[in-house]
């Protein structure tokens, strides 16, 4: 049968023509008028200038954003000597904002949608990244295994800088001997070790990671020290156990703002009316937005960095907000630290984890520190009481 058009009872219209594809020299001009911004060159010799090694390098960054730039540089598509200095430039010139990522867009949703970190998920975090091998941490960490923030006021080395920081909680709480300390999200165990060790306190922690509660409990043979495999939602239910101090140091990326209201609630019941609850936490400088998708899948499955208004608003039913204090750009320093101690293990783990592992950790450790030096994350630490410290609370430095 003649079609409409062929019988004279529709008009044909042409059809538009598609618009080609911006060639390579159009694509990699566009993408070095936003670099210069950063200061940053395609195929520069400097050390933080960006290199291409595969031609579709850059319609892959732009397609898929900061997914398709990791994913990129894991499989050996472009290479960067100091990535760290590379992403505190882009992150300055704001030019992450210039790329949309339908990914971004979609997480943000589905944060909202779903408990990405419910009871059944929480352990996933722990499967995937705290049980990688605690000899692996061993290598990265300082003695005290503090996978956090250290603090650099006076410190020259990591371990000083971790040292400070968790005697810096430890003042901040006001610990005495013969007080009880819960630690939400213990990891290894370096608070409650330092607190048991120095303020002779008894501890007990929460993790979700079989490899350090394993790790963390024969370092700590001797000292009233107690490791507990729990999510903290399952802790306390009744309330019936009373702490007279409660910390959550470097955990609390991983609560999500749907359960914000539920972890203040179970710190709540655990903590003494005359108690101090300190929160140690990166964050974010605005609401909402969703975790960089790129994090998400390799490093920390279910994360989600809070804003201070996210923490305010969850906290303050529950909550006096005596203090707040912000030391993000240490971060900067402590990852660089981590990041040189891996370069010198590295040899020894080769085999076991692999050249893709070795780009994803190194892309890990330098990207982060790049965000931290760019001051769009920060590293918080809230001290909270039930109804506020009779007089007032005074910070130590």
């Amino acid at each position: 049968m003649p079609t409409l058009q062929q019988q004279g009872l529709v008009e044909e219209r042409p059809r538009p023509a598609r618009r080609p594809a911006p060639s390579v020299d159009r694509l990699r001009a566009l993408v070095q008028s936003w670099l210069d911004e950063a200061d940053v060159k395609l195929d520069g010799d400097r050390p933080w200038d960006f290199q291409i090694k595969h031609p579709k390098v850059l319609e892959r960054v732009l397609a898929e954003g900061s997914l398709g730039l990791g994913e990129a540089y894991m499989d050996g598509w472009w290479e960067c000597e100091r990535l760290d200095e590379f992403f505190a430039r882009v992150l300055r010139a704001r030019l992450d904002e210039r790329v949309k990522n339908p990914s971004l867009v979609w997480r943000a949703l589905k944060a909202r949608l779903i408990n990405l970190q419910s009871v059944r998920r929480a352990w996933h975090v722990g499967e995937v990244h705290y049980d990688l091998g605690s000899d692996f941490f061993e290598a990265m960490l300082d003695p005290y295994m503090a996978y956090s923030c250290g603090y650099w006021a006076n410190a020259k080395t990591l371990e000083e800088a971790q040292v400070a920081k968790l005697d810096l909680i430890c003042r901040k709480l006001g610990l005495e001997p013969g007080m009880r300390l819960l630690d939400i999200g213990c990891g290894w165990g370096s608070l409650m070790r330092y607190a048991a060790e120095h303020y002779g306190v008894e501890c007990v922690g929460l993790t979700i990671s079989k490899d350090q509660a394993a790790w963390g409990q024969k370092r700590c043979t001797g000292l009233p020290v107690r490791f507990i495999l729990a999510d903290y939602r399952t802790f306390n239910v009744d309330g019936k156990e009373r702490f007279d101090r409660i910390a959550s140091v470097g955990m609390f990326e991983h609560v999500g703002v749907r359960n914000y209201k539920a972890y203040f609630a179970m710190a709540r019941r655990s903590l003494r009316d005359d108690g101090l609850f300190l929160l140690h936490t990166i964050g974010k400088n605005r609401r909402g937005g969703g975790t960089d998708p790129w994090i998400e899948k390799y490093i920390f499955p279910n994360g989600e960095l809070p804003s201070i208004g996210e923490v305010a608003d969850a906290s303050e039913h529950w909550f006096v907000m005596e203090d707040l204090h912000n030391f993000g750009a240490d971060y900067d320093k402590t990852l660089m630290a981590w990041h040189e101690r891996f370069e010198a293990a590295w040899p020894r783990f080769r085999e076991r984890y692999g050249e893709r592992f070795y780009r994803m950790w190194r892309y890990y450790l330098l990207a982060c520190a790049g965000t931290f030096r760019a001051r769009t994350n920060q590293l918080w630490q809230f001290v909270f009481s039930p109804d506020g410290v009779p007089g007032g609370y005074r910070r130590l430095s």
